[in-house]
């Protein structure tokens, strides 16, 4: 059912900022930004092997993204797994009981749906599931 890792995201202040380092010193290239709305984030990706690092910024001031940099600080915000059928997914997932944020998708970056599993079902990892757009 999963398919590979498709990125690790990390919460930052300042997604410009940070990604100087990753492209400066690790030798990544920040492939664009985009503003996720339905999350109310600025998402960039650097492409690294199969797999992303995708810096994640608040968007808007009531962006969840906010209070989790009040808490916690910049670091890691969560681990995106790749599936064929999101649906499918969390119907399984929900039978085998993970607690779920989203029981629908949503809209996420580079046209994909994503869905969230809560960190109370995975020893505190925040787990995005995510289905790519059918290409068509």
């Amino acid at each position: 059912m999963l398919k590979k890792i498709n990125h690790v995201a990390i919460a930052v202040n300042n997604l410009e900022e940070t990604a100087k380092f990753y492209q400066n010193i690790l030798g990544l290239n920040l492939a664009g930004v985009e503003v996720v709305t339905a999350q109310k984030t600025k998402a960039g990706f650097l492409k690294i092997g199969e797999s992303n690092i995708e810096l994640l910024e608040p968007a808007e001031p009531t962006s969840p993204l906010v209070k989790f940099l009040e808490t916690k600080g910049q670091g890691i915000h969560h681990i995106c797994f790749e599936v064929d059928d999101i649906e499918s997914a969390v119907k399984v997932f929900l039978e085998r009981g993970a607690i779920m944020i989203d029981q629908k998708p949503r809209p996420g970056a580079h046209h994909t749906k994503v869905t969230f599993i809560h960190p109370k079902s995975s020893s505190g990892v925040l787990i995005e599931l995510c289905e790519l757009p059918k290409e068509g």
